[in-house]
């Protein structure tokens, strides 16, 4: 017998079919998006040709004629600004990698003080952070600059540390190592010797999973550090010499000067973001269970041993993520250095540079992706740590 007719099945309306439906305010959005940009395009050109100004990156190698108070390489105002591009960049970097180092550290131990038994030491640290944290970050770099350094002596009555260390109001002054001939053998003793130590706390780290003993290998690691570099340097015969700070006029010559404004910078930023790392640090040891403290007490282990290899390991894993917000925090907070002199990226070139030569564009769109990569490199780095510490399922 012949089969049943089929009847197609019923048409859905072009606005009743959710996917192209979908399709259909996709395409608008990015049209609407295109034209957008379009316009903004066509229009600063546009004012742009008006205004007479060119476009492009050749004002890079104009001189700048301009002097940079602190530079980590060679810097002279004939120098291209190009060059205040790199002056910038490397000090921005510097104050926050050593920001970072500060605040870490600075925190871990007030976060730790936060949970001691000792009343007086959690009171102060709870009083730490509970007025750091919430002061602007402007102000304290105001009070760290105007209110404390600027109010320093000058330079003739300088506070004065074994004639060797001198602190006054244009900064501080200290001796500069000068390496002589034959002190390459003791860098490369170091490096040799933190080889050695990570290769032994690796080491350390196997045989104490596989056979549960373990060795003293920061003690170890240590040693090597010190030691070995401290054996090559005499062995050439101690090739370094010390260049020291002199007093000649009205200011003072020779050694290393630290500007105020780096101490202000430096200062008001590990202060302020080690108090938020203190509360993270805190929440990390309050999370692992105090069964694992109890546990570890019951084997018979110190409360150090017990802190160092129970439970702020186990914390780790809650305490990185949040870490890594306080870093780029941190980073980006550094661009406010320019409301004290302090000649960082934001300061030397989005500010003296694009005043001089116009670039706006150019300027901004540079600075906006030299801290746009700063930021993904931090995260990446510690996405990459934060895995290390993940928890390994069996």
């Amino acid at each position: 017998m012949p089969a049943p007719a089929t009847t197609p099945p019923p048409q859905v309306k072009f606005w009743r079919d959710p996917a192209k439906r979908a399709l259909l305010f996709q395409v608008l959005l990015v049209t609407v998006v295109a034209g957008i940009i379009w316009y903004i395009v066509d229009n600063t050109l546009t004012n742009l040709s008006t205004r007479g100004i060119t476009t492009g990156f050749g004002f890079l190698d104009d001189p700048a004629g301009f002097a940079i108070a602190q530079s980590l390489i060679p810097y002279a105002e004939t120098d291209t600004y190009g060059r205040t591009f790199v002056v910038g960049l490397l000090n921005t970097l510097l104050v926050s990698f050593l920001g970072i180092l500060g605040a870490t550290i600075l925190g871990f131990i007030i976060g730790v003080a936060r949970l001691s038994p000792n009343w007086l030491i959690r009171k102060l640290a709870s009083a730490y952070v509970e007025v750091f944290r919430n002061l602007p970050l402007l102000l304290q770099m105001f009070f760290w600059y105007f209110a404390v350094l600027r109010t320093l002596p000058g330079p003739r009555d300088s506070l004065n540390i074994n004639d060797t260390l001198f602190l006054n109001v244009r900064g501080l002054y200290l001796p500069e190592p000068v390496p002589g001939e034959g002190f390459g053998l003791v860098w490369l003793a170091l490096a040799a010797a933190l080889t050695l130590s990570v290769w032994l706390l690796r080491f350390n780290r196997r045989r104490q999973e596989a056979t549960g003993r373990r060795l003293p290998a920061w003690w170890i690691s240590l040693g090597l550090v010190l030691i070995l570099p401290a054996l090559a340097f005499m062995l050439q015969g101690s090739p370094l010499s010390w260049n020291y700070p002199e007093l000649r006029g009205f200011n003072f010559r020779g050694g290393m000067t630290i500007i105020p404004e780096f101490l202000a910078l430096w200062l008001s930023l590990t202060i302020y973001t080690a108090a938020f790392i203190a509360e993270i640090v805190r929440s990390g040891i309050q999370a692992v269970s105090h069964g694992q403290t109890e546990a570890a007490h019951a084997l018979g282990i110190k409360d150090s041993l017990t802190l160092r290899l129970v439970i702020i390991p186990q914390a780790m894993r809650v305490i990185i993520p949040p870490l890594t917000s306080q870093y780029l925090n941190l980073t980006k907070n550094s661009s406010l250095a320019t409301a004290i002199g302090y000649p960082d990226l934001v300061s030397v070139f989005a500010g003296t540079t694009l005043n001089q030569t116009g670039q706006a564009i150019e300027v901004i769109a540079i600075t906006m992706l030299v801290y746009l990569t700063i930021s993904l490199s931090v995260s990446l780095f510690m996405n990459w740590f934060n895995s290390r510490m993940a928890l390994v399922e069996r």
